[in-house]
């Protein structure tokens, strides 16, 4: 990458028209008072050693000169060197909530603004330290593996939004425990884990991670962003974030439990308001933890390229030193054609230099367009422009398709704007064009990065791999590798238990359908028995009702014939006493 150090001296390059026509504005001035003389061509037939060019060639030689010398003074840099450098300091691994309830307001300009805010301020104050970043809602996921690149961090940091999980809600174990298994393997450091959030913790098990990570020899440091009040959450329109019965979301700082889980961590809990005291109390916090020697790869150095530049201004200075303001009579016999044909040779030469230079200098123009397109997005890049960084470094590419550094700063700038996919396949496309090998395996490094944050851990060691046969130095590259294996490991153990729950889900399913079933079976039995004994309950009925009936005629049909035994029995002693009485 092209670059200037000090480039507030280019400022200076603004001399040179004015120069130029301080310059013209003297010849004409010259020409003025030569006709005040007599006429032109007489005055030039008294001055025969007077020539016309040369002034103007040596003037254009020292112009040129005198802005290869700002140039120089303005400290031209090229490519990168990659330096390991032992550093003493800790740690330090940041886990930022980026749930809906962090888009609140009650503390200005929003909870994830501020918290933002905050991480950049700590990346500041770091000189010696190395950090992580995992962003974390629902679900979790390593944004940035632990390293002592600052500017990949802030860069990571700018792209950080809630729309990066599509799981919401709030896991903070699951934060936590990714946190603790994501520092290296060197003992003596001090370790921290600050976790960022506003203590809504919807998934439970947090206590018991912080505990294992204090366990482990990490500190848990807590930072509640928020009010315990509460504050709606906005959605972007001017509206408010609503629950299934149109009530208005309010989200409020839970500060017990972040208090309990910076106590089972072995931290402390530091409440984020609208100043900087949470600031300067974590600065306090982690200037208690131990510091160690670490190693740390850096890529900020740049080589000088002045003396390149100095030595062309140089000899075009010598060049002018050597040139004289006058005809040199020496050479006023050494001549070939007279002067008509030199007048016709000098214009032939000139005709020629024009047609020469009128071919090379749109062809040098495209030869230095992409370069300048590149040095242009750079210059975006770095202020944050990244959606203008990428339209000059398509350009470029577009000027030459084999631009490595056009392709790879794309790349950057693609991956300001949270395209990851895109930026992986410009990472891709510089690889394979980069003649350099420690740039190759910085591409293939970012591309493995991109990788393992979209969780194709496979795909992602395949590029460490390759980004180590590049540069098998590379000892965050190592570790990130080592790092992906684990995950992916992690990850089909996952698989595995989910496809075994899957089964024995899918077996308990069958077998329940089976005990469904026997049940029905069983349910059908038992109603058709009780349906039998009901019909043979009715037929009882049925008959002893019948027998009833004919019981109950029978001795009806008794009693009536005990009746007329009777009446006749009464109506013959009746007659007996009649016929007696009379």
């Amino acid at each position: 990458m092209f670059r200037f150090e000090d480039p507030i001296y280019l400022y200076a390059l603004a001399l040179i028209p004015l120069l130029a026509v301080l310059r013209f504005l003297l010849i004409r001035q010259q020409k003025r008072r030569l006709r005040k003389f007599g006429d032109r061509d007489l005055v030039r037939q008294l001055m025969p050693d007077v020539s016309r060019f040369r002034p103007l060639v040596k003037f254009s030689l020292l112009l040129t000169a005198l802005a290869l010398l700002i140039v120089m003074i303005a400290r031209p840099q090229f490519g990168t060197k990659i330096n390991r450098e032992k550093r003493t300091g800790i740690e330090t691994i940041i886990a930022l909530d980026i749930s809906n309830s962090m888009l609140a307001e009650d503390v200005a300009p929003s909870r994830l603004d501020r918290s933002k805010m905050m991480v950049e301020n700590l990346v500041d104050h770091f000189t010696n330290d190395k950090i992580g970043l995992i962003v974390f809602a629902g679900d979790a996921f390593i944004q940035l593996p632990i390293t002592s690149d600052y500017v990949s961090a802030k860069m990571f940091l700018s792209s950080i939004s809630p729309a990066m999980i599509a799981t919401q809600g709030t896991d903070i174990a699951k934060a936590i425990s990714m946190a603790s298994n994501s520092f290296t393997q060197q003992e003596g450091v001090g370790k921290a884990i600050i976790v960022i959030t506003d203590g809504e913790d919807h998934e439970g098990g947090v206590m018991e991670a912080a505990a294992d990570a204090k366990d482990k020899g990490m500190r848990v440091y807590v930072l509640g962003v928020g009010s315990p009040k509460g504050a709606p959450i906005p959605i972007g329109n001017g509206d408010y974030m609503k629950d299934n019965t149109g009530q208005t979301v309010m989200t409020g700082l839970n500060e017990e439990m972040c208090r309990q889980i910076a106590q089972a961590g072995g931290g402390a809990y530091i409440h984020v308001e609208n100043n900087s005291n949470a600031q300067d109390q974590l600065d306090q916090e982690l200037d208690k933890l131990a510091k160690k020697e670490i190693e740390s790869t850096v890529y900020s150095d740049y080589d000088e390229q002045f003396q390149a530049v100095g030595i062309l201004a140089l000899l075009l200075i010598i060049i002018e030193i050597c040139i004289l303001d006058i005809k040199n009579p020496l050479l006023r016999n050494i001549s070939l054609f007279k002067r008509g044909e030199r007048t016709a040779h000098a214009r032939l030469i000139m005709f020629m230099f024009i047609s020469l230079t009128s071919y090379l200098l749109p062809l040098t123009a495209d030869a230095q367009t992409d370069r300048q397109l590149v040095r242009q997005g750079n210059k975006q890049f770095r202020a944050g422009n990244y959606a203008e960084a990428e339209v000059s470094y398509r350009k470029a590419v577009e000027k030459n398709p084999r631009n490595a550094q056009a392709l790879y700063n794309l790349g950057n700038a693609l991956l300001g704007q949270r395209k990851d996919s895109a930026a992986a396949a410009q990472f891709d496309q510089a690889a394979k064009l980069e003649t350099n090998p420690i740039r190759k395996s910085q591409a293939y490094h970012n591309i493995g990065v991109l990788l393992q944050g979209q969780k194709q851990y496979g795909q992602a060691i395949e590029a460490y791999k390759e980004s180590l046969r590049n540069n098998p130095a590379d000892d965050e590259t190592r570790y990130n590798l080592e790092l992906c294996k684990r995950q992916q490991k992690n990850q089909q153990q996952n698989q595995q238990n989910q496809q075994n729950q899957q089964d024995q889900d899918k077996n308990k399913d069958d077998k329940d359908k089976q005990d469904q079933q026997k049940d029905k079976q069983d349910q059908q039995k038992q109603n058709q028995d009780k349906k039998d004994q009901q019909q043979q309950q009715q037929q009882k009925q049925q008959m002893s009702r019948e027998n009833a009936e004919q019981m109950l005629n029978a001795a009806m049909q008794e009693e009536k014939q005990t009746q007329e035994r009777m009446k006749k029995a009464m109506q013959q002693s009746q007659r007996r006493r009649l016929e007696k009485n009379w």
